[in-house]
């Protein structure tokens, strides 16, 4: 039984339940006043006229005295005191003539208003206290010349009235509460709980979506309902099960959609600096630096055209790859920003697009282990492999220009000086400008080669990188080659080829 009874009081935990309880009970209250206040009156009529029954043989015998000619005053009033003496509710009297001359009072005066009368045949009055009860009969009722208010003890009607209203209230009341009960049951297991669940459903639902969860087994896909209701359940069964659909779909298109932004993103900054980068992606078109001092290197594979011409292309474009992939990350370890390559030519620079002090440095140091990656190679695939390595140090615009397949590419004398140390240089070596030799030669070992002509510039002293000085500096120091002390003075080799362009 208590089991049955706290099952039924968890309805009244919701709101909507209280609400539902409140309005039913409110609503019969108020239908209930409606009737009780037509019965209150009703119930007081019966009261008085009940008084007035009591009363009526005084009352009839107090009209025949008055209808008799008694001439003596003193035996009219004892006749009046005979007849109203032994009355439990008359209270008192008042005779009055036609002429609304009072002739005779007896016990309470009554309260009615002479002026009334005139307008009717009887008036019934009762006082603001309930406590008495006047009624007035006139000579049109009477049949004579005399006007008779009697005074009514209704002192017994007000507590009637109250124990009445008492019993009448109590009934409404344990009718209300059993129509509310009964309405609470009836709603609570047909609306009230079902809408609960439903509501639970919705909350399963919500944290299935947003974490990516299994469709939950949800109460409405239970219940078989033919009713609003009903049909409420299966409305949020179809929108669930098409808004899981739209997000699964949804998040398989941004998971295909991401998967492409990386890769678009990894071409990207493949193809351009990663600063670069970010400012075509804002939209910024006609990209150009301009920058103090860099430091450009241009490599060149030695004899590149006889080696294709004995080696399939399919082992060319292989070697080519992994020598140049060697090369990248050279680039990487020492921050430097491969610019391009250009069939066996192969451009970096240092100092861009984040300028740096020690650009030629870095370079100087890439340049020295590319020699040692080709010897690698050489040594691995038994093809004579050299590479002509030029540096130039100088300023520089570097910048993207164009729509279409767009580079991050560099202009300026410094790099076609860059370009010439590469080009005028000797297989195996590493050729430096006057400049960079002036950044370099504090930490490095460079050889004076001496004046060549190059094109576009004339005659111009260069020097070839031969290692570091110091060999417990930060950067690794080319093994195979000694730590010399070279005259920088002195002139170039007898036997030395230029080659002039």
């Amino acid at each position: 039984m208590s089991v049955h009874i706290l099952s039924f009081l968890e309805f009244f935990k919701s709101r909507l339940s209280r609400q539902i309880a409140l309005w039913v009970f409110a609503s019969i209250l108020v239908i209930e006043g409606i009737i009780l206040v037509p019965s209150y009156f009703r119930r007081e009529n019966e009261l008085l006229n009940q008084l007035e029954q009591v009363s009526h043989a005084t009352v009839e015998a107090l009209e025949v005295l008055l209808k008799q000619d008694i001439y003596d005053r003193t035996v009219f009033e004892e006749e009046v005191k005979n007849i109203t003496k032994d009355s439990q509710v008359v209270l008192g009297l008042s005779i009055y003539q036609f002429d609304d001359q009072l002739i005779y009072q007896l016990g309470e005066a009554p309260k009615i208003d002479l002026d009334e009368l005139k307008l009717a045949r009887i008036i019934r009055q009762k006082t603001f206290d309930g406590k008495r009860y006047d009624i007035a009969w006139t000579e049109r009722h009477l049949g004579g010349d005399y006007t008779l208010i009697v005074r009514h003890d209704a002192s017994t009607v007000q507590p009637e009235l109250y124990a009445f209203i008492g019993r009448i209230a109590i009934l409404v009341i344990i009718i209300s509460a059993f129509v509310t009960s009964v309405t609470m049951l009836f709603l609570g297991v047909t609306v009230i709980a079902p809408i609960l669940r439903l509501r639970d459903d919705l909350i399963a639902a919500g944290v299935a979506l947003s974490k990516d969860r299994e469709k939950p087994d949800f109460y409405s896909l239970s219940v078989k309902r033919d009713d609003e209701l009903g049909e409420v359940m299966v409305a949020f069964n179809q929108m669930f099960q098409r808004v899981y659909k739209e997000i699964a779909q949804r998040k398989k298109a941004e998971e295909i959609l991401r998967a492409e932004q990386e890769k678009s993103e990894r071409l990207l900054l493949n193809i351009l600096p990663e600063m670069i980068a970010d400012r075509l992606k804002q939209g910024q078109i006609n990209i150009a630096d301009g920058f103090a001092e860099v430091t450009v290197l241009f490599a060149d594979i030695v004899g590149f055209t006889e080696i294709s011409s004995r080696t399939s292309p399919a082992e060319l474009v292989e070697l080519l790859n992994k020598i140049f992939s060697a090369f990248d990350c050279l680039s990487e370890k020492y921050g430097l920003e491969k610019i391009k390559t250009i069939g066996d030519n192969y451009m970096v620079a240092g100092g861009l697009p984040l300028p740096s002090t020690n650009h030629a440095e870095c370079i100087a140091e890439m340049a020295m282990e590319m020699q040692q990656e080709i010897m690698k190679f050489r040594d691995e695939s038994d093809i004579p492999l050299s590479i002509r390595i030029g540096i130039n140090s100088g300023p520089v615009v570097a910048g993207v220009i164009g729509t279409k397949k767009f580079i991050y590419d560099l202009w300026g004398d410094a790099v076609n000086t860059a370009s010439r140390m590469e080009s005028q240089g000797l297989p195996g070596k590493i050729q430096v400008s006057g400049s960079t030799y002036e950044l370099l030669r504090d930490k490095y070992v460079l050889e004076k080669r001496g004046k060549i002509n190059v094109k576009g510039k004339g005659a111009m002293t260069t020097y070839l990188l031969i290692g570091r000085k110091n060999l417990t500096d930060k950067f690794n120091y080319r093994p195979g080659i000694p730590d010399l002390a070279v005259d920088v003075s002195a002139p170039p080799p007898p036997n030395t080829k230029l080659d002039f362009f």
